[in-house]
């Protein structure tokens, strides 16, 4: 595999993306790294030729500046030795297994173009092209055309058969212009997920590739180039329309609605729709605009008709929707997902007015009351054969890194009545947040503060909001602190401060665990054993333990507590800590040498040394260090007791089975030991 990076004048920025390139997993024997550096004038040329001198898997081709990241990437793949190319740019970085894990997913497939999941902390991503892996697809079958950044593997002997080369010189829409050449003529195109492989890096100097403000003129010359290119490369119909259909609403329309078209003077404006309007009549046919959203087809007739205020009418509307959505319900799963409730719906203006709708002759058309604000008296917006584009998706963010993952959700639109004789789309749905990925999945998420976002679809706008600051009063004690997998680690839902949105704290990032248990029902288990259950969330695969250093919670004795003040501990002593029937149980010892005599205070600690306590109950200890709880604590419902008791039943049948037949059943063929593992799970749960 050959990596091809144009450089120009990076300084700091390209440290990220030296630091990945050294820290892939794929071995260095496996793959060159190719900078191509265009004339850089700082230190660059010199540091870079340093860095190849230590390491015998970079190269660097010096080039007289050409202005641009063209040339330095065909000079790249030319030279490329690999099987593969990937593209990647001097201020980006990849994720440590991306590598490895393209190639892999190429050569098993005979793949001509790979693309790895991005995040981005400044750009947007086309989340929905990553909602899940797929081995084989084509432009046909996929929606490739939401992708159209060159930061992809490619097959390096499929561009040099079909002469995919990218324009040279300085141009605006060159990687939009080079992905539909590649695109169209591939047979196999493999999306990778799962992995997060590339990562685009904002510079606080504000000087990203493509932050240049648009020429109009020269922007949409090269688009036309573009468009020329799908033409040639498809026949009329259905594919040729959802591609097109595509750089109409985001390179033509989205550059006259909001909020863009609203910071331009009259002037470019005028100058802008001059430069756009063309191509609409050359390119967009009715197909084309027919199948838009209400809204952009109606800045698609405006665009047609010439009417730039018209435009600027709609933009000024639309900037003022926002997406809505309530959290109605929020519960721990048994298999550590996280299900919740939720309303969503459009709103306007500052007061969050529902988006009305109108009945007329069997017809849904946007309330006059709020067309009249962009269209001349008597005109309507027909909604009615649009209701399917109202949904929404729901996904957790990393606040820090902007990686995004897509979280399992179904919505159903609703038109419902109001009392004013209008009525408004309302969107009830169910999702799950998922801690824990599969194998085949994307993994568990890492360590960091992950954000839960609803995307609000309808009307043909998108709008983005947080969720959880409107809330049903249930959810707050709901939202338990959980020690999920083997070894242990905290999932802590919270609501954030001051704007009180859900986010998931994933390994102890920021939150502490026993924050989060305080003033909770702590209950005492009856028998001989001294435990306690805790309001703590587990599964049946949670390890023992709180998943920091020993694992052993640190029980401590304190005179009891006077006010809010926590006194100083007298006494320190190790404890257990175990899953049982979706909560933590926490064995206190019998016994313990060496602990004062007299009534004291007993406490957790969950987090670590010096972390804050929880408080549990009131022990004496006698002088044998033997310890009696007092009654204040709670016990158990009969009905829990009895489910702890079954499953307490089948675990010591499970270790039994295990002790008695394992060596017998791992002595089978693999298919054989499946079916001995179905029969067991059926017979002993």
């Amino acid at each position: 595999m050959s990596v091809v990076i144009p450089v120009y004048n990076p300084g700091k920025y390209i440290d990220p993306c030296i630091e990945s390139l050294l820290g892939q997993t794929l071995p260095a024997e496996e793959f060159e790294v190719l900078f191509v550096d265009d004339g850089s004038s700082d230190d660059t040329p010199a540091r870079l030729d340093e860095l190849a001198a230590r390491h015998p898997h970079f190269r660097v081709i010096h080039i007289p500046n050409s202005g641009w990241p063209g040339k330095p990437r065909n000079i790249g793949v030319a030279e490329a030795k690999g099987e593969y190319v990937q593209f990647l740019d001097q201020d980006d970085h990849l994720g440590t297994d991306a590598l490895r894990r393209l190639y892999d997913m190429g050569h098993r497939n005979g793949s001509d173009i790979v693309i790895g999941k991005v995040a981005s902390n400044f750009r947007g991503v086309p989340h929905g092209v990553f909602r899940r892996n797929r081995e084989k697809c084509t432009l046909r079958n996929a929606p490739l055309y939401d992708s159209l950044t060159p930061h992809k593997m490619f097959r390096t002997r499929f561009l040099r058969e079909h002469g995919i080369a990218y324009a040279e010189g300085k141009r605006r829409l060159e990687d939009q212009l080079y992905m539909m050449k590649a695109y169209i003529p591939a047979k196999v195109v493999s999306i990778l997920g799962s992995y997060t492989c590339y990562h685009y890096s904002k510079r606080d100097d504000g000087k990203n590739a493509g932050s240049a403000k648009l020429v109009p003129a020269g922007y949409y010359g090269n688009l036309r180039e573009v468009l020329d290119v799908v033409v040639a490369g498809t026949e009329p119909g259905p594919l040729r329309d959802r591609v097109l259909r595509r750089f109409y609403r985001v390179e033509m329309l989205g550059r006259l609605s909001e909020p863009a078209v609203l910071t331009y003077d009259d002037d470019y404006l005028r100058e802008m729709v001059a430069a756009v309007r063309p191509l609409a009549l050359d390119f967009m046919t009715d197909s084309v605009h027919n199948g838009l959203g209400p809204l952009l087809r109606l800045r698609s007739t405006l665009l047609r008709n010439d009417d730039a205020a018209g435009l600027v009418r709609v933009a000024r509307f639309a900037s003022s929707v926002k997406g809505a959505v309530r959290l109605e319900d929020l519960a721990w799963q048994d298999d550590g997902r996280i299900a919740i409730g939720i309303t969503a719906r459009l709103v306007h203006g500052e007061d969050k007015e529902p988006l009305t709708l109108l009945r007329r002759d069997g017809r849904l058309y946007l309330h006059p009351d709020l067309s009249a604000r962009f269209l001349a008296a008597g005109e309507l917006v027909d909604i009615t054969d649009d209701l399917g584009g109202f949904t929404a998706e729901v996904s957790l963010r990393d606040r820090e890194k902007a990686v995004e993952w897509p979280c399992p959700a179904s919505f159903t639109a609703e038109v419902g009545d109001r009392d004013d004789g209008s009525c408004e789309v309302v969107l009830r749905g169910t999702g799950m947040l998922e801690p824990e990925g599969g194998k085949k999945g994307r993994g568990s998420l890492p360590r960091g503060f992950w954000d839960a976002w609803v995307n609000v679809r309808g009307l043909g706008l998108v709008r983005r909001a947080r969720l959880g600051a409107d809330r049903d009063g249930r959810v707050d004690s709901r939202c338990l602190p959980a020690l999920l997998s083997s070894p242990p680690r905290s999932v802590i839902p919270y609501f954030t401060d001051p704007h009180s949105n859900l986010t998931l704290d994933v390994a102890r990032r920021g939150k502490k665990v026993a924050p989060y248990l305080a003033g909770r029902t702590v209950l005492r288990m009856p028998g001989a054993r001294f435990q306690l259950r805790l309001d703590l969330f587990t599964t049946d695969t949670t390890g023992e333990g709180t998943g920091l250093g020993s694992g052993a919670p640190e029980l401590v004795l304190t005179k009891p507590a006077q006010g809010e003040e926590v006194p100083d501990a007298v006494h320190t002593f190790p404890g257990t800590l175990e899953p049982e029937l979706g909560r933590a149980h926490l064995t206190v010892p019998r016994r313990v040498p060496g602990a004062p005599e007299g009534d004291w205070q007993l406490w957790v600690r969950l987090d670590g040394p010096k972390a804050p306590m929880v408080p549990l109950c009131g022990v004496g200890v006698d002088g044998a260090g033997r310890l009696r709880p007092d009654d204040s604590l709670p016990v158990p419902e009969p009905a829990m007791l009895r489910k702890l008791a079954a499953q307490r039943k089948r675990a010591a049948l499970r270790r039994a089975a295990r002790a008695v037949a394992g060596p017998v059943v791992r002595r089978l063929p693999s298919a054989g030991r499946k079916k001995v593992r179905r029969l067991a799970a059926r017979v002993l749960g």
